[in-house]
Formats: C-alpha cells, sequence, structure tokens
C-alpha cells in the first residue's frame, strides 16, 4: 500500500516490531532460535540435545516424563537458552495434563520466552486453548504480564477473534480498555480484525469508544481498514465520534476514502440513521424523513422521540389502514378503476411505511424485523370481525328470520335458501373469540426466556462451573446473555434473548415461540384454520341469501355490472366487500396450513422447527454448533499497521462484504417470503430432506427427547399447564414426566443414566474431565 494511502500507521520507532505469529509461521513443534517457527506439529528432537524434555511436553507423556524427572537429568524448571520451558511446549499444544504435572512440580508459570518473549499463557492464548488458559490463570499466571512487543494475553486474544476466550479473561478482572505498547486497545484490534462479536463484547463491557491512540486513531478509524459494516455499524451505536480527528487531521471519512471502504461506511452511516456527511439524516437518498417531518407538527413531538416507540406501533397498526382503504376500494369502484387505484394506494400506503423503517432504529431497519406482519394479520382479523359482526351475522340470523315471517310470498324460497344460522355463527364467534385471544397470548406472553444473571460476580461462577466440566464452548453458553443455555434453548437475535426450547421466532405474532407459547402458538393456528372455513360458509349463505331475496324482489340491475358476466354480476352485487374479505381471508390459509402440517409433524417426533431443520444437537442444546463461531478461530495476529500488509485493503474490504452477508440476506425476495411464510421449512419437512427427517431408526437414536408418536403428542396435549392462562415458566412434559427447561442440562438419556448409578441398578458414569486434552 503506498504511503499516501495508507490507514493508520504505527509510530515510526516500533513501526517494524515483530507481531505475533501467523498460522503459517506458528506451528505446534519444533524450536527454532528460541522462537516459534515452522516445523512438524510434534517436534522431533536430536539425539544428542537435552531437548528430549521438550518433545515430551509437545506431546503430553506424562509418564516419560516422570521417568525423565526421576533420572535427575531435569525437572520443570529447566530453561533453554531462549528463555522457553516445557511448560510453553505443552500449552501451546493444549496439553492440559502436562501443564498440571509440570505445576506442580513448580514449573516458572509466568517464564518469558521465544523470539517473542511471552509467558506460557501468552501462547496458550494464541491458540485459543481457553481450558489451558483457565487453569494457568487458576495456578497464578499473570495476564497483564507483556511480550516483547507490549501485548497482553488480553490483546492476544483478541488477535483471534475467540469470543468465549474474552469471556474468560474479561471476567478476571482485567482492565477492558488496558493498552498495548502502541496504545491501541482491545477494542481497536477487534475493530481492525473486523469482528463483530468481539467488538460487541468490548462495547457491552464497558470499552472507550472515544480512546486514541499513540497516533490519534479511534477504534472507528480502525474499524474502516477492513471495513466490516458490523463493526462501523456496532461502533456508531455506542456513540463513536463520527468526526474524530487523529494527530494528522484525518478524520473517519478521510481513512475510507483512503482505504476503499466507503461503502462500508455510508452503509453503516445510513443505518444508523446519519447521511453520508454524518449528520442527522434529514433525508435518506433524498427521501423524506417522516419523523422530522412529524416533529414539525404541533403536540406531535414527544410521540416521535422514542424512535422505537413510534415505529413499533406505527408499524403495527399502520396495516390496519392498508387492509381497509385496498379492500374498500376494490368492493367499491368499477372493476376498470377499483383494481389500478387499489393498488397505487397500497403501495403509497407501503412506501410511508419503508420511509418509516428507513429511519428507524438499527435493528428494525427491515420491515419483517418489526411488527409489519404482525399488524397485517391484526388488521385482516379485525376487519373480518367487524364484517362478519356488522354484515354478515345479520343477515343470516335475525334479519333473514324476521324477512321470513313477515314475506310469506318468499316463504318458499327463504325455507331452503335463506334460512337462519344460528349454530353457524355461534361456531364462528366462538372460533374468532379463540384465534384472538391465542394470538394475542402468542404477541404479548413470555415465550420462556431464560433469566439473565444479576452480575459479573454470578456470570463467573457460571463460568467457573462449566470449565469444571469441560463445557465451556458455545453450545452451553451464550455469551451475548452471559448465562449457561439450558436444555434445548438458543438465542433469539430479533428478541436478543435466549428461548427455553425454543421453537422459532414468528413475525405473524412478532415473538418467539417457545416452551410457554407453543401450545398457545399450535392453538392459536388451528382455531385461524377452523375459523376461515366457518366464515368462508357463512358469507356463502350470506351471498346465497342475498341473492335470493334480490330475485324475489326483481331488483332492477342486479344482474348488470362491467365486464362480467350476469352469473357473477349477481354475485359480486349481493356484497362484493363482504366477497372480498372472505378471498382475503381464505389466502391466509396458505401459510396457515403449511405451518399446521409441520407443528404436527414436529410435535409427533417431539422436535422443534430449529431441530426438524438443523438437526438435534448431540449435546441437546438447540446452537448451531461449531459453526456459528468457526470464522472467528482461523485468524490470529497480525501488526496493527495496513502499510505493513500491503494489498489487504482489498482483502478486507472483501471481508467485510461477507461478515455482512451473516447478518443481512441477499438471497432475494422469493428466498426471503419463502421464509417468512414457512415454505422452505414445509418442503423440508414433507419431502423429508429436513436434518431431522432421515430414516425412523437414525431419526430415534438421533433425537433423545422422542418417546414414540402417541407419547410424544400426549406430552404435548395432555400437560397440566392452563389452555387459557400462562404456565409456569418453563414447565414442560418429557416421557410423561414434569420438567422444567429453564433449569434443564443433561439429555433425558445421560440423565436416566445418572439416576440408575445413584440406584446402583446401571453402570458407573465414566467422567472425562480428567482426561488429557
Amino acid at each position: 500500500m503506498p504511503p499516501s494511502k495508507a490507514a493508520p500507521a504505527q509510530p515510526a520507532a516500533k513501526g517494524s516490531a515483530a507481531a505475533p505469529k501467523l498460522d503459517s509461521e506458528m506451528e505446534l513443534g519444533s524450536v527454532s532460535n528460541g522462537g516459534l517457527a515452522s516445523g512438524s506439529t510434534t517436534g522431533t528432537a536430536a539425539a544428542d540435545e537435552p531437548s528430549d524434555i521438550m518433545h515430551l511436553a509437545r506431546v503430553g507423556d506424562v509418564p516419560a516424563m516422570e521417568a525423565l524427572f526421576a533420572a535427575g537429568e531435569f525437572d520443570a524448571t529447566y530453561t533453554d537458552a531462549e528463555g522457553i520451558t516445557p511448560l510453553h511446549w505443552a500449552a501451546i499444544n493444549n496439553q492440559y495434563a502436562m501443564c498440571t504435572y509440570l505445576l506442580d512440580h513448580g514449573a516458572p508459570i509466568n517464564q518469558k520466552g521465544g523470539e517473542s518473549v511471552a509467558t506460557p499463557l501468552q501462547w496458550a492464548a494464541q491458540r485459543c486453548h481457553y481450558y489451558t488458559v483457565h487453569l494457568l490463570l487458576q495456578r497464578g499466571a499473570d495476564p497483564l504480564i507483556t511480550d516483547s512487543q507490549g501485548y497482553n494475553t488480553l490483546h492476544i486474544s483478541t488477535f483471534n477473534g475467540n469470543v468465549l476466550l474474552l469471556v474468560l479473561l474479561l471476567h478476571q478482572g482485567i482492565p477492558v480498555d488496558v493498552l498495548d505498547g502502541f496504545g491501541h486497545t482491545g477494542l481497536m484490534w477487534s475493530a481492525y480484525k473486523g469482528f463483530p462479536q468481539c467488538v460487541d463484547l468490548f462495547l457491552r463491557w464497558g470499552a472507550s469508544v472515544e480512546a486514541q491512540d499513540e497516533q490519534g486513531f479511534t477504534a472507528l478509524h480502525w474499524a474502516l481498514v477492513k471495513g466490516s459494516p458490523g463493526c462501523i455499524q456496532k461502533l456508531l451505536e455506542y456513540g463513536s465520534d463520527r468526526f474524530a480527528q487523529t494527530h494528522t487531521g484525518k478524520t473517519p471519512a478521510i481513512t475510507a476514502q483512503e482505504l476503499n471502504t466507503v461503502a462500508a461506511w455510508h452503509r453503516a452511516l445510513r443505518e444508523c440513521g446519519y447521511d453520508e456527511d454524518g449528520n442527522v439524516d434529514a433525508g435518506a437518498n433524498g427521501s423524506l424523513n417522516v419523523f422530522s417531518l412529524l416533529s414539525s407538527i404541533p403536540g406531535a413531538a414527544p410521540l416521535v422521540a422514542d424512535k422505537r416507540w413510534f415505529v413499533t406501533r406505527f408499524l403495527y397498526l399502520w396495516p390496519f389502514a392498508i387492509v381497509l382503504a385496498m379492500v374498500w376500494l376494490l368492493a367499491d369502484l368499477p372493476i376498470y378503476l377499483g383494481p389500478p387505484l387499489s393498488l397505487a394506494v397500497g403501495y403509497g400506503m407501503l412506501a410511508v411505511a419503508q420511509q418509516v423503517v428507513q429511519h428507524a432504529p438499527p435493528d428494525m431497519r427491515q420491515l419483517q424485523r418489526t411488527p409489519w406482519l404482525s399488524g397485517i394479520f391484526a388488521g385482516s382479523l379485525f376487519l373480518v370481525g367487524v364484517t362478519w359482526l356488522f354484515r354478515v351475522l345479520p343477515e343470516t340470523t335475525w334479519r333473514v328470520a324476521a324477512h321470513t315471517s313477515a314475506t310469506s310470498t318468499m316463504k318458499t324460497a327463504s325455507e331452503t335458501i335463506v334460512t337462519p344460522h344460528w349454530l353457524l355463527n355461534f361456531a364462528f364467534g366462538a372460533a374468532l373469540s379463540m384465534t384472538t385471544y391465542y394470538y394475542v397470548v402468542c404477541m404479548v406472553a413470555d415465550p420462556g426466556f431464560v433469566p439473565k444473571l444479576s452480575g459479573v460476580a454470578e456470570q463467573k461462577q457460571v463460568i467457573e462451573d462449566l470449565l469444571a466440566q469441560w463445557k465451556f464452548d458455545e453450545a452451553n453458553f451464550c455469551v451475548p446473555c452471559m448465562i449457561r443455555t439450558p436444555l434445548r434453548s438458543k438465542h433469539c437475535r430479533r428478541c436478543q434473548r435466549c428461548v427455553a426450547k425454543h421453537d422459532h421466532h414468528c413475525p405473524w405474532v412478532y415473538n418467539c415461540v417457545g416452551v410457554n407459547n407453543h401450545r398457545h402458538f399450535f392453538l392459536y393456528l388451528i382455531s385461524l384454520t377452523i375459523g376461515v372455513l366457518l366464515f368462508d360458509m357463512a358469507v356463502y349463505y350470506y351471498v346465497t341469501g342475498a341473492v335470493a331475496v334480490a330475485e324475489q324482489a326483481a331488483t332492477p340491475g342486479f344482474d348488470r355490472c362491467n365486464l362480467l358476466s350476469p352469473e357473477l354480476c349477481v354475485v359480486v352485487n349481493a356484497g362484493a366487500f363482504t366477497l372480498l374479505v372472505a378471498v382475503w381471508a381464505t389466502l391466509q390459509l396458505s401459510w396457515v396450513s403449511m405451518l399446521l402440517f409441520v407443528q404436527f409433524v414436529q410435535v409427533s417426533r417431539a422436535m422443534t422447527t430449529y431441530e426438524n431443520m438443523y438437526g438435534v444437537n448431540p449435546h441437546g442444546h438447540g446452537h448451531g454448533g461449531v459453526s456459528a463461531l468457526q470464522s472467528a478461530f482461523t485468524s490470529t495476529g497480525a501488526p496493527l499497521n495496513p502499510a505493513a500488509v500491503d494489498g489487504h485493503a482489498g482483502h478486507g474490504h472483501g471481508h467485510g462484504g461477507h461478515g455482512h452477508s451473516h447478518g443481512h440476506s441477499h438471497n432475494g425476495f422469493v428466498k426471503q417470503w419463502s421464509k417468512v411464510l414457512g415454505i422452505d421449512t414445509f418442503i423440508e419437512t414433507a419431502t423429508g430432506r429436513g436434518a431431522a427427517s432421515s430414516s425412523k431408526k437414525t431419526r430415534r437414536n438421533q433425537n433423545p427427547y422422542s418417546r414414540g408418536c402417541a407419547t410424544n403428542c400426549r406430552d404435548f396435549w395432555c400437560d397440566p399447564a392452563p389452555l387459557i392462562g400462562q404456565r409456569e415458566s418453563g414447565s414442560a412434559l418429557l416421557g410423561g414426566e414434569p420438567v422444567n427447561y429453564m433449569d434443564m442440562y443433561e439429555t433425558p438419556r445421560l440423565m436416566e443414566a445418572v439416576r440408575k448409578v445413584n440406584d446402583g441398578t446401571g453402570a458407573a458414569y465414566e467422567a472425562v474431565a480428567a482426561e488429557e486434552v
């Protein structure tokens, strides 16, 4: 990279300092001039060298090490010419048992060695071996000791982007803004490397967004090197100064221009409600800022002061007006004018909603992340209810009865066609009431949010317990919530909480479906399906009755309209508005029927939607496994000097785009709505291509929660929790036995094995915590 285009650079005095080794430079093996050099992963010492002890430490051969110490030639304090000890090699190779043995025999825990002059703790942190890191910390290793370049353990861990390792270190009391030799904080490093999860962790831990290094660069400047939109946006959300200047007068905007990351910079600004110059946006891309417009109306300013409050309520209620306006225009205007005008009005009202979304909080910048779909359903439900109450119900009950008794000449026709349908309307009223109730419950009730811990001390204790059980991993610990994740729970990015027995996040109810409201959600789907079918029947009798009355009364022009045949004109003139409402309601059966099918299959298999699509985690948790954080383990430390890695700016920009692809879907409109409507889940389940839809034998072996179709259904439907009202949070049945998914951390089979051991009826459970890593 030419100097004129260089990103923030190191001070000249330290610009040539050696950096933590790259993966290609640091192998797990041989010694080369006292540093970590390339070689075999286990290393082979020459027979005439005294470094056999190093080889034994690398491979973790504790019995051989005991024999070597017993011979009296070496002990755990042995140090080579470069200051490297056996503990260094055991630590970097994650030889937990060897580390324990060496520490028990007096190995110097804070000894510096190697080319980087680093401690065993720093060597282990470089490879993200957090069990070994924890062991060394417990034995007194100092995480604040720096190597030859001024990096302590927190900085070295940040190079790799391992969030769990950072969580472990931060809970040891390390200052979050501790500086390296160049004045860089961990937040700056994570921003430079393009690790949004690490940036989020540091910011939530209280890292300063205003801190500047020796050249005056802030974390926002460094985030613009790789151009990761997630990192840039997160820093802006936490109030990073958009106009901060370095000692040479470079603002973030100038830095973005020099490093060709302007697109990511502008995108992050737009997502956070700023224009391309970094000012509060008065009109993104020339569009009208709805909030600014409403704020100018007298008395309306308090309504839009809290953007989240306003956006949530506006986008929930606005679909009411859209549905009503479009149906009314289609029903009351001529056929050559109604459809185009209805579409125009609908598009215009949708454009208003999109303008509101553009200036909404960053996590609500897409309609499916707002109550929009829930508002469409609520508006449709309201319209159906009002239409039935004021049009269908009167015309198919008391008015029909009154008209029939008063007009004897119509008695023959009315007895066969215009008959009162009290039972049908009563059934529909019940279905409408149940649908409304279960919809509201699913939307506002707690789906099973796992309680968060009250403080850092409790979090640290949970981490210590998980480390002691060898379960400190992404399947058992949720970094955003800082809790141990119960069995079958999953962190919902929409709700920002872990949900016990998480099924899915449903945009139609704007809430998660979990252990507390899963049965309510199922009953909501059933009530809705029955209600639509009953409403269609009631509308049929309403229309046939209206047609019969009109024919008997010989209403002039009843069979004439625009562009349609007389037969269709009779039906349309009998109640166009009511017919359109019925058609719109019937369209809801498209997604409802697919959801209902999927739910029936999953309940019979004792699976959630997440487990059906992605498989059951062998550890019993609902997380996606290693893949969720795999990318964070593949990068190692490099000089925080973009000028020293010429040509990487373009790569960094691409990496930023790649990181963005994880947070925002680019799969197209069809794919997006396929997911929203549940089509993808339906197809996977119906065709047997889902992760859990394998053969019966394989499915039974993979799913530790299934007890057979009959028992699974009985567990779900015969749960003693009330059908009307909230259940005890987390309570459920599993195999006929009451369980609580809020504090259930082991699979049923393991729990059964432990019970048999305690009863003396089964083999002892073999612990693995003491085994070598």
